[in-house]
């Protein structure tokens, strides 16, 4: 384990008062579910809060140990369905180690959630690609205990069951429940701000449609589906950027005169960011990504996984660093964003 990560090790005592083992390791049974869980944390103290919220939950702690365990025996360290990892500071080792857990993750089924900072949240993220893992940002106890019970509400398969309609009403539910959440912390303790919410139309919706269902297909000698084509031709270009970085200007200054939660609106904060990007051929980091929403950085990590899913947003990988990955627009979210500013047109475009 590198230094660096070991100086969030805070001793052995609150391990002791969990029932942990004081090294780590195995844990008696403490769960009334058949889901197993697995901790990695180098901080005693937070192995103890995790595994007592997990315990709370149901859930059967299966094994607990700080992140070297990871990067030593990665192989003998039995996953469990659920794996929880906090690594606030990562090293090189360890980035590794994470990522060879996320595909041994992936192959067995297991959930994962990691908890890290904003400094090494750019690693983090790109490392884990196979699980589909969520990610916290400095996250409150509350917000690890949401993370729990989206665990929970996935194991019966029920979150991908559900239409895009009440996939998007369950998140902005999971927001208020937050919200809730860290007000009485606040009540209770310093804590970090509540995160902010909307309750405008989804800003997903777009109603470019699909040009080619109407449209008689037909063939040009080389076989090529002419509409497809027509259609090609007939988009228009996306918005110059310039006008773009306006808006987004206009939208934040909006703060220094109204408490900034009333107008928060990630998802469209980040398609207007990415389409900016998108026209200036400017890669995005998922930390800037998460700075331009305007939100707590986990908020807007749960709103990428729903745009993702949507297909509105997407994840590429750097060609050169196969340790990093930038966002990007769809092309369907391109084409959406480059029919809408053209509808607006120049002038009204500035009013958003």
């Amino acid at each position: 384990m590198g230094q660096a990560a070991s100086q969030y090790n805070h001793g052995q005592g609150d391990e002791r008062h969990a029932g942990l083992p004081a090294g780590g390791g195995r844990v008696q049974d403490r769960g009334r579910s058949g889901m197993s869980v697995a901790i990695f944390a180098d901080r005693g103290y937070l192995r103890a809060e995790m595994a007592e919220d997990a315990a709370a939950a149901g859930l059967r702690i299966e094994h607990a140990s700080d992140l070297g365990r990871l990067s030593d025996q990665p192989e003998a360290v039995s996953l469990g369905d659920l794996v929880l990892v906090d690594c606030p500071v990562i090293d090189g080792a360890e980035l590794a180690a994470l990522a060879q857990l996320d595909m041994r993750a992936a192959k067995a089924g297991s959930q994962l959630v990691v908890s890290t900072s904003m400094g090494s949240l750019d690693d983090v993220f790109g490392c884990l690609d196979q699980s589909e893992p969520q990610i916290l940002v400095t996250p409150s106890r509350a917000e690890r205990v949401i993370a729990l019970g989206r665990v929970l509400a996935r194991a019966g398969n029920r979150v991908r069951e559900l239409s895009e309609d009440d996939r998007l009403a369950l998140l902005r539910l999971t927001e208020q429940v937050g919200q809730i959440a860290h007000k009485l912390e606040q009540i209770s303790s310093t804590s970090l701000p509540p995160s902010p919410e909307h309750n405008s139309a989804s800003a997903f919706r777009f109603d470019g449609g699909d040009y080619r269902g109407k449209m008689e297909t037909k063939h040009d000698a080389r076989g090529e589906d002419i509409g497809e084509r027509l259609v090609r031709s007939s988009r228009p270009p996306l918005p110059d950027p310039r006008l773009v970085r306006k808006i987004i200007r206009q939208r934040q200054l909006r703060a220094r005169f109204f408490e900034g939660d009333i107008f928060a609106d990630p998802a469209w904060d980040m398609l207007l960011d990415l389409t900016a990007a998108r026209a200036e051929h400017v890669r995005v980091s998922v930390t800037s990504l998460c700075i331009a929403s305007g939100v707590p950085p986990t908020t807007a990590l749960r709103w990428i996984g729903q745009m993702t899913d949507a297909a509105l947003m997407q994840r590429v990988d750097d060609e050169t660093d196969r340790r990093r990955a930038f966002i990007t627009l769809t092309d369907k979210a391109a084409d959406a964003m480059a029919r809408y500013f053209a509808e607006l047109g120049a002038g009204s475009a500035t009013l958003i």
